[in-house]
């Protein structure tokens, strides 16, 4: 498993009706995408759930490298460079995927916290507390899925969690989940990903 963010910061009087219109046009194209896990079309607004910005935030787990390179550089990442330019991208190497209690209700809002890998800890016992708080975030009610990724370039965790509800049981930023595509949310690998 891969993840994948891109974030697009738009001004604090910006009409998210505008994004919200886009997704209901566009975010069908990756509902059967090759290689594609899961694709949270995701959404903060400023002063909702404590966030600072009004933010569209796509968050994307990849069962393959190539349907993720197939997206960024076989045209359809294009549309979001053209229309809002072109963002930084981030990039996890996947540590554990859960489906939660609540995995076959509709996905309402989304949680992603990032914290660094300190220095000096043991990295094979980090990780597996990772793995063990991505199974209690996916124990909680209203979980819809849990994962835990990493990035070792900068030492970066984080987990990302979609809720059945508005009210997620989750510490991090939240999200409103605008649409899911899922065409391979089902081959993602459950458990520990080593």
């Amino acid at each position: 498993m891969h993840a994948m963010q891109y974030e697009f910061t738009l001004p604090a009087d910006y009409d998210l009706g505008v994004i919200r219109s886009r997704v209901a046009r566009v975010g069908h194209l990756l509902d059967d995408w090759e290689g594609l896990g899961i694709k949270a079309y995701l959404m903060r607004e400023r002063g909702v759930h404590g966030s600072p910005v009004n933010q569209y935030g796509p968050f994307y787990l990849w069962n393959t490298l190539r349907g993720m390179n197939s997206f960024l550089w076989g045209g359809a990442f294009q549309g979001p460079v053209d229309d809002f330019g072109r963002p930084r991208v981030h990039q996890w190497t996947g540590l554990a995927y859960e489906e939660g209690g609540a995995a076959d209700s509709p996905a309402v809002s989304a949680v992603r916290r990032r914290r660094p890998v300190p220095d000096g800890v043991e990295l094979a016992a980090f990780m597996a507390d990772a793995v063990g708080e991505t199974e209690r975030l996916a124990a909680q009610d209203g979980a819809v899925l849990a994962a835990a990724v990493v990035d070792t370039r900068a030492w970066e965790l984080v987990h990302f969690s979609l809720w059945g509800h508005d009210t997620p049981k989750a510490e991090g930023e939240v999200y409103e989940v605008l649409h899911l595509s899922a065409p391979g949310r089902g081959e993602l690998q459950r458990g520990r990903q080593w």
